[in-house]
């Protein structure tokens, strides 16, 4: 049987915007798609963490593959526009867009949640999703068709405690591919989902691997382990390429089966800078 992880090609000719691709699953992403042939567009706001990733990602590239990258803030409607014509330079068209750029913040009891910090991340994950929905369909549609990759997390469909606007955003991604989906079918432009859990990126490593949240992870995840970016990759790869053209409107999970089970506990993760009685739903003294 042919090894999955292994290049194969069948993105010749594709071009393809990812945005969040200077590190973690966004990188990974964007690395398997370029060794797979495709052109690759990697966004960040970074410019010498884009360079050292692109840089990176162009050495793996193959069947015609390449990389470039653009600084941009995906919450930038600007931005975005000048994102999606960068990505058509290659080809002069696109096939795809993987809008990975996202992250969490403000965890806590939602009592005490700062309502800026809270928009905030509602706008980085759902305001980013929808800027690139936005202006990636007119020319997939011009295309001929594409596919559009939206990251949501075990988060987004499995109560997580404490995760604040985190939880919100990404099950508002979800609903967002699914009215897509619907909305740009008769057009082929197709929209999935991809919902990982415990993935060991940099974002991850501040939790403790001696600690009850780190154990609460693995003894939620049936195959007993925390997944790596490359993991992730190989659903976005078939998510974007033809092999999927009968797949939309779904949202696909890659946690080791964390799902079947419950959310991680990060009880004991904040509890010693919030302090048992917040954790319980009391007011900061």
């Amino acid at each position: 049987m042919p090894d999955p992880t292994t290049p194969s090609g069948g993105l010749e000719g594709f071009a393809v915007l990812v945005t969040g691709g200077g590190s973690g699953i966004g990188k990974a992403c964007a690395a398997r798609l370029a060794a797979d042939g495709a052109a690759v567009t990697i966004c960040g706001r970074t410019a010498s963490k884009l360079e050292e990733a692109a840089h990176q990602i162009e050495k793996g590239a193959g069947h015609g593959g390449s990389v470039q990258f653009a600084t941009a803030d995906v919450t930038d409607e600007e931005d975005v526009k000048r994102l999606i014509a960068k990505a058509l330079e290659p080809t002069g068209q696109l096939n795809g867009c993987l809008a990975n750029a996202g992250g969490a913040g403000g965890m806590g009891p939602y009592q005490v949640q700062d309502k800026d910090e809270f928009v905030r991340v509602l706008h980085l994950n759902v305001l980013g999703t929808l800027l690139c929905v936005k202006h990636a369909v007119p020319p997939m549609v011009a295309a001929g068709g594409g596919s559009f990759v939206g990251m949501s997390s075990i988060a987004g469909h499995v109560p997580h405690l404490f995760f604040g606007a985190y939880c919100v955003a990404k099950a508002g991604i979800e609903e967002m591919m699914r009215n897509a989906a619907n909305e740009f079918g008769a057009r082929k432009v197709r929209f999935n989902a991809i919902r990982p859990g415990f993935i060991a990126t940099e974002l991850m490593q501040g939790i403790p691997r001696d600690g009850a949240t780190y154990a609460s992870y693995l003894a939620n995840t049936p195959l007993n382990d925390v997944g790596q970016p490359e993991d992730v990759a190989q659903l976005a790869r078939f998510l974007i390429g033809n092999e999927s053209r009968w797949i939309t409107g779904t949202c696909i999970n890659v946690d080791g089966g964390h799902a079947l089970r419950g959310g991680p506990d990060f009880g004991p993760f904040l509890e010693p800078s919030l302090g048992k009685d917040v954790m319980e739903g009391e007011l900061p003294k």
